[in-house]
């Protein structure tokens, strides 16, 4: 996964006011920890971080006065109306070690056609070097008959990740589509139809 480049910027002021002042300038307010370290009160360009944040588990590189450190998203509050993030909670990370993130489930093909694919989960937790987090898993349905069931276990996860989370959790189910029931207004046409037949004179 390559790294995002964000400028950093120390944060002294705290409190409501002083956030409300930091979003103004289209900056967001931010907190880095981790390995120990006391927490580290940052600023960072807003229209930058919206952009990477559009990437799952974004690896990014911070850097500025006093901080060069690699760090992934772990917290994101955005506002409920517009959209745009109020502040990051990001975890500082080390090349080599293993983080624990959510990576996205897709799946590739259609399932039988007598069936109705019902994906239970839309991300899968895994264990991974941060540096080298991968983007997603995917499942082929292809073919796939109604009562198959893929758990967690079964998924062939990227190389380097390894499955963090319950082996036993159903991931996808094939369902039997539902019998569709012909409406009232066709049922009673339907049932019309058939009096006339019944009651139609033989031909002679």
């Amino acid at each position: 996964m390559s790294e995002v480049r964000i400028a950093a910027e120390p944060r002294t002021a705290f409190g409501k006011g002083a956030a409300r002042k930091i979003r103004r300038a289209d900056k967001v307010p931010a907190v880095l920890y981790g390995h120990g370290i006391e927490p580290k009160h940052l600023t960072l360009p807003g229209h930058e971080v919206l952009l990477a944040l559009r990437t799952p588990n974004v690896l990014i590189r911070l850097k500025g006065e006093g901080v060069d450190e690699l760090a992934l998203p772990k917290g994101v509050q955005r506002d409920p109306i517009k959209g745009f993030v109020e502040h990051v909670d990001l975890l500082l990370v080390k090349r080599g070690e293993k983080v624990t993130v959510e990576i996205p489930v897709t799946t590739v093909g259609d399932v039988h056609t007598d069936g109705l694919l019902d994906q239970q989960l839309v991300s899968i937790a895994v264990e991974a070097e941060a540096t080298h987090i991968p983007t997603g898993v995917e499942v082929d349905v292809e073919g796939l008959e109604v009562g198959t069931a893929i758990t967690a276990a079964q998924l062939t996860l990227p190389k380097g990740a390894t499955l963090a989370a319950d082996p036993e959790a159903v991931v996808l189910q094939v369902s039997a589509k539902p019998v569709e029931e012909p409406a009232e207004g066709e049922e009673a046409a339907e049932a019309a139809a058939e009096g006339e037949t019944a009651e139609a004179p033989a031909a002679e």
